[in-house]
C-alpha cells in the first residue's frame, strides 16, 4: 500500500477540511437520545478492492437487519461512501461523511494509507473511526488516537501468530517471500520475530515488485536452490492466486510446505486457486469452519442473506456493528467524546471469530487459528487445525 510517503500531505489536507467544518463538527451527528443516528460506512465499492468492500457492507448490514435496523436501541441511518482504490478517493469520501452527512461515527476502510491519512481528521473532529480492515501496525501503534479503533487486525500480529508453529514444524530453514510494500514487510517482520525467537532459521528472504509480478518462476527456482524445508509468504488478491497456482505447477507444493497469513487463501482468492491451494497452511482470526454454535449460526444467516459463505472481511464489519451496538447504548446523544468513552467500556464481543476485546491501544485482542486448505464437499475450505498460542 506504500502509505508512509503520502501520510503527511493527506493529514494536512484533512486538518484544513476539519477547520472548514466550522460549528457543524460541534453537533452531535446523532440527534437526541433515543432518536435516529447516522453511521457512515466507508468501503471500496469500485476498483480492485471492491469485493472486500462488498463483503464488509454485507457483514455490517446483516447485523443491522438482525437487530431491526437499530444499534443500542437507536434507529440507524446508514450512509455509504465509496473508498475507491486508496486515499485519493477514500480520504475526501470520509471527510464528507462527517462534515456534510454528519455521521456520528464512521466504519470501514480497507486501505491502510486511507486509514492513516484520516487519523488527524478524526482526532481533530472528535468523531470515532472504526477501522474494519486496514492492517498497518501504526494505526494502533505509533499513530494511534483516542478516536481510532480497530475491529480487524494489525499486520505484524497476524504473521507473529504463525512464527512459533512453523519453527516447531519445519525441520530446517524457512524461506520468506512477500510482495514489496508496507503490508508485505510488516507481515514478514511479525512472523520473523516470533519464528526466530522460537529457534527457527531463515534460509532466504525476497520481496517481489508489488502489483507488477506475474511470473514467479525465478523466485520459485531460488526457493528450491536455497534448500529451504518450508516457505512463509504474504500475498493477497490476484498475486495470491498467481503465486499459489505457480507454486503448485512448479512442483514445490509436494515437497516444500507453504505457510502464509490467511489472506493468501481467503474468500474469492481461494475460489480462484481451487485445488492448487490444498495443503497450504495459514494463520488468521477467522474461518467459516470454526466449530462453534455462534459461528455456525452466523454462517447460516450470511449464506441465507447473500447466497455465499462469509469472509473475514464480513466478520470484521459485522463486529464493528456489534461494537457500536454496545457503545451507543451507553452514549446518550451519540456525542463524539461520549461515544468514544463508551467504546472504551464495551467489554468482550461475542463474535463468530470467538470472543475478543479491545486492548489498551484500541486494537483487537483476539485468537488466531492455524488453518489448512482441504477439499470438502466438492469445494475447498480453510479447515481449522487448532488455536495458535
Amino acid at each position: 500500500m506504500g502509505y508512509r510517503s503520502i501520510i503527511t500531505a493527506l493529514s494536512a489536507s484533512a486538518l484544513v477540511l476539519a477547520g472548514c467544518g466550522g460549528s457543524s463538527l460541534g453537533q452531535s451527528g446523532g440527534g437526541q437520545s433515543g432518536g435516529e443516528v447516522k453511521i457512515g460506512l466507508l468501503v471500496p465499492l469500485s476498483g480492485v478492492y471492491a469485493p472486500l468492500g462488498e463483503d464488509m457492507r454485507n457483514g455490517f448490514k446483516l447485523y443491522l437487519d438482525q437487530h431491526g435496523g437499530k444499534l443500542g436501541g437507536r434507529t440507524i441511518k446508514l450512509v455509504t461512501a465509496d473508498e475507491g482504490a486508496g486515499p485519493q478517493t477514500g480520504v475526501p469520501a470520509a471527510q464528507k461523511l462527517v462534515t456534510q452527512d454528519q455521521a456520528a461515527a464512521v466504519v470501514g476502510v480497507v486501505n491502510s494509507a486511507t486509514a492513516l491519512g484520516l487519523r488527524d481528521f478524526f482526532h481533530e473532529s472528535k468523531r470515532p473511526l472504526l477501522v474494519a480492515n486496514a492492517g498497518a501496525d501504526d494505526i494502533t501503534g505509533a499513530r494511534k488516537s483516542d478516536y481510532v479503533w480497530r475491529t480487524s487486525f494489525a499486520n505484524g500480529k497476524v504473521g507473529a501468530a504463525l512464527g512459533p508453529a512453523v519453527a516447531e514444524d519445519a525441520k530446517g530453514g524457512v524461506y520468506l517471500i512477500a510482495a514489496d510494500y508496507a503490508a508485505g514487510r510488516e507481515m514478514v517482520g511479525g512472523f520473523r520475530k516470533t519464528f526466530e525467537a522460537a529457534g527457527g532459521k531463515v534460509a532466504g528472504e525476497k520481496y517481489t515488485p508489488f502489483g507488477k509480478t506475474q511470473d514467479y518462476q525465478p523466485y520459485l527456482s531460488a526457493i528450491r536452490a536455497s534448500g529451504a524445508k518450508a516457505v512463509y509468504t504474504f500475498y493477497a488478491g490476484a498475486e495470491a492466486v498467481s503465486f499459489v497456482k505457480q507454486y503448485k505447477q512448479f512442483g514445490l507444493a509436494g515437497e516444500t510446505p507453504l505457510y502464509g497469513t490467511g489472506f493468501l487463501t481467503e474468500g474469492g482468492v481461494l475460489d480462484a486457486q481451487g485445488e492448487a491451494a490444498v495443503g497450504v497452511k495459514t494463520s488468521l482470526h477467522y474461518s467459516t469452519e470454526l466449530d462453534t454454535p455462534r459461528n455456525k449460526e452466523f454462517v447460516a444467516a450470511y449464506r441465507k442473506a447473500f447466497n455465499e459463505p462469509p469472509t473475514v472481511y464480513a466478520v470484521q464489519a459485522h463486529d464493528a456493528a456489534a461494537v457500536l451496538d454496545k457503545a451507543l447504548a451507553k452514549a446518550p446523544g451519540a456525542e463524539g467524546d461520549a461515544l468514544v468513552k463508551a467504546l472504551g467500556g464495551v467489554g468482550p464481543i461475542d463474535s463468530p471469530r470467538g470472543q475478543w476485546s479491545f486492548d489498551a491501544d484500541h486494537d483487537a485482542q483476539q485468537k488466531y487459528y492455524l488453518r489448512e486448505v482441504r477439499s470438502k464437499d466438492g469445494t475447498v475450505v480453510n479447515a481449522v487445525i487448532r488455536e495458535l498460542k
